[in-house]
């Protein structure tokens, strides 16, 4: 059959709402497509707990800190989920590791700031996790089946972390004058860059016409920064709050608020490696894998211990 043909037998797939699975032909452009994604998306979700694994000491109680530990925790099994979904597509995770590594693979830009007060615990999830879930629900519907139930014991886990952020903040908003300043001086450094987790302008985006043809993607990055504006918009009243935007205003026409020009040459400089923490983020990952690595040989020594001592009972029986 002619590779026309297959590939329009693919898109009649995608748009009759068809899960695509492993061992079904797709697109070699589909297949890159998604391991660029789900693979961005794992070392994501594994930088990411740098930052705040960071406080885990540093927590003002044992309750923050038992809180803290299990979302951090619960970013680990995020990345493995997706390690795994991504390994469904012909790519190892040593591979995958090696090219975060070497540079060649990103994670998000957002994971290369530095948490500076306990406040940033809670902003990150108020407004990063807020910005991940506004991301990451309409990858549950993702055409890939492997990458879209991964995404849904994620997705419930990140509404628990956006919470525990907004609780953290809310605790704040009602405490001393030195809290409430800390909360304010906490959303000014990190509003900005999650409103660049939504990825360049439409215009500006290479991959994003094409992922929403296959239905990898179902919204573009404009559509899902300007839902995440207003729903925070109205969350910071609730903080008593004030974004950090002069430009942000309700527009009637349009049902939606304005809101200012983002800094797009900070957000590619950060992509390209020269943001706060690039090249600390990178180090601390390096350096756990090379350090781990006496674990990762005693295991897989101890499971062909345990492979060769099956295979032998079997053949003494």
């Amino acid at each position: 059959m002619k590779t026309e043909s297959l590939e329009q037998r693919f898109q009649d797939r995608i748009d009759r709402e068809e899960r695509i699975e492993p061992k079904d032909w797709m697109p070699e452009k589909y297949r890159k497509t998604l391991i660029r994604q789900i693979s961005q998306h794992a070392h994501s979700e594994i930088v990411g707990m740098l930052p705040e694994g960071n406080w885990i000491t540093r927590a003002p109680s044992l309750r923050r800190k038992a809180a803290l530990l299990a979302k951090v925790q619960d970013e680990a099994g995020h990345g493995l989920y997706l390690y795994a979904a991504a390994e469904t597509l012909g790519i190892s995770r040593d591979e995958m590791i090696e090219q975060l590594h070497d540079g060649t693979a990103k994670y998000s830009n957002i994971f290369n700031y530095p948490t500076l007060t306990w406040a940033d615990m809670g902003t990150i999830g108020w407004l990063v996790d807020g910005a991940a879930i506004m991301n990451q629900v309409p990858l549950c519907r993702c055409s890939y089946g492997p990458y879209a139930r991964a995404m849904v014991r994620v997705c419930k886990e990140e509404s628990f972390h956006q919470r525990q952020g907004f609780e953290i903040l809310l605790t704040l908003s009602r405490g001393n004058r030195e809290q409430r300043e800390m909360l304010q001086e906490s959303v000014n450094r990190w509003w900005w860059p999650s409103m660049m987790m939504f990825g360049p302008n439409d215009a500006d985006s290479p991959h994003s016409q094409q992922s929403m043809a296959w239905k990898i993607k179902r919204f573009s990055n404009d559509e899902l920064r300007q839902k995440f504006v207003d729903v925070c918009v109205e969350q910071a009243k609730i903080l008593n709050v004030t974004i950090p935007d002069r430009d942000l205003k309700w527009n009637e026409e349009r049902g939606h608020y304005d809101f200012g020009k983002i800094d797009w040459d900070e957000f590619w400089r950060v992509v390209k490696g020269d943001g706060p923490c690039n090249r600390q983020r990178l180090k601390a990952r390096i350096d756990a894998h090379e350090n781990g690595a006496w674990v990762r040989d005693a295991a897989m020594a101890f499971a062909k211990k345990q492979s060769e001592r099956k295979q032998a009972q079997k053949i003494a029986s």
